[in-house]
């Protein structure tokens, strides 16, 4: 795993057999598979991705993963927070989806392989804010539903003020009352407004902040325990419960795979 930079993540794995139960989360996961043949279910159909073709998953979209030889796989992803990709769009329109997860676009392949060179090493911020720019341009231009339309400046402020509130109470359950409060929008207008900008749903981006800490906790040297109370879960269950739904794992074996024993 690359070190950590806001709003973008970096790892590398390989496996053999299964790897992932069915998961979601709340950024895209956009990557290259680098040896073997990975195959996952998405969308209701099962893909493969070759070595040396590129991946893009939207958020929230429910998948999993298992090598497609007895040899295994290996891959490189990179994980970015839809806000990211949003704001590199000067905010117009929607996300951008591609129907097609699996992509030989070369451009696409060759900024990934720059992206995902050196996870010794975090990416400078120049590096990283064109990079950005290059890889929202090449999305927005493989979604031929994308729309250059902009949005309502309010409703993107509300879910500004939506989103920096659930980042500062990562350590315990929100309600809606108080998101109104702080967003300024009725809870059912900020679900669709916060969608259409971010991804996902307020609830599972605020989950997704709540397990980040927790990992973090954990690789500190917290005990799952320990972790889930910080966390405000209702328990080590309850955490572990959300922690699969979201990573295709559990606490333990993502622990195992950093090189970290589960207190």
């Amino acid at each position: 795993m690359a070190p950590a930079q806001p709003g973008l993540e970096r790892i590398e794995a390989r496996f053999a057999g299964h790897g992932f139960d069915p998961h979601r989360h709340d950024s895209y996961a956009i990557g290259l598979t680098l040896a073997g043949e990975q195959v996952f279910g998405y969308r209701g159909t099962t893909r493969r991705c070759l070595a040396g073709q590129a991946y893009v998953l939207h958020p929230d979209e429910t998948h999993d993963g298992r090598a497609g030889t007895p040899q295994g796989f290996r891959y490189r992803s990179l994980y970015v927070e839809p806000a990211l990709i949003h704001a590199a769009l000067d905010e117009r329109g929607g996300l951008p989806f591609l129907a097609d997860p699996v992509s030989s676009d070369r451009r696409l392949v060759a900024l990934l392989s720059t992206l995902l060179a050196d996870l010794e090493r975090p990416l400078e911020p120049l590096q990283r804010d064109q990079a950005l720019g290059d890889l929202a341009a090449l999305l927005a231009a493989a979604d031929r539903s994308w729309t250059k339309r902009r949005g309502d400046p309010r409703h993107r402020m509300a879910v500004a003020r939506a989103r920096d509130f659930l980042d500062a109470h990562a350590d315990r359950p929100v309600g809606s009352a108080a998101l109104e409060a702080a967003s300024g929008l009725g809870r059912y207008a900020l679900a669709r407004h916060f969608r259409a900008c971010l991804g996902t749903s307020p609830h599972r981006y605020h989950g997704q902040r709540r397990l980040e800490r927790a990992r973090a906790l954990m690789t500190e040297g917290q005990t799952l325990a320990e972790a889930a109370a910080s966390c405000g879960f209702a328990d080590q269950s309850h955490m572990t419960r959300q922690f699969k739904q979201t990573y295709g794992v559990t606490p333990g074996r993502w622990l195992a795979m950093m090189g970290r024993r589960a207190g």
